[in-house]
């Protein structure tokens, strides 16, 4: 083992789409969503451009059951590493995705009126 690696990914980005929740066959409970972040930049004119990068993040477990609540446009702070993996489908053809497993999760900017953080006053929950 190498020890002089490290895998850690820090984004702040808006939620694109409301999380999904499904459990494993050992009945593990995992809620995945994407995440997207702007990246600017000035052209050669001087121009700004933006550009939107989407994220697909993976929780599982209580960080699961925390992401569920989370609403589609919320400001999020996700914490966690790279994870790559490949599956064949039913066609034979391969695919491949790398996913943010995210070990934190922070409700970033103040919550609309009537949302429910579940009882945490910060907003972050850390998988345990």
């Amino acid at each position: 083992m190498n020890r002089n690696s490290a895998n850690k990914v820090i984004l702040v980005g808006y939620l694109g789409n409301q999380p999904e929740m499904r459990y494993t066959p050992n009945d593990i409970m995992t809620t995945t969503f994407n995440l997207a972040t702007n990246f600017v930049w000035r052209d050669e004119e001087g121009e700004f451009q933006e550009r939107t990068d989407w994220h697909r993040i993976v929780a599982w477990r209580s960080l699961a059951e925390y992401a569920k609540s989370l609403k589609k446009g919320q400001l999020l702070y996700v914490e966690g590493h790279l994870q790559s993996r490949e599956w064949t489908d039913k066609d034979n053809s391969k695919h491949f995705v790398t996913e943010v497993i995210a070990e934190t999760l922070t409700m970033l900017g103040a919550r609309k009126k009537g949302e429910n953080n579940n009882g945490n006053e910060s907003g972050k929950v850390n998988q345990n």
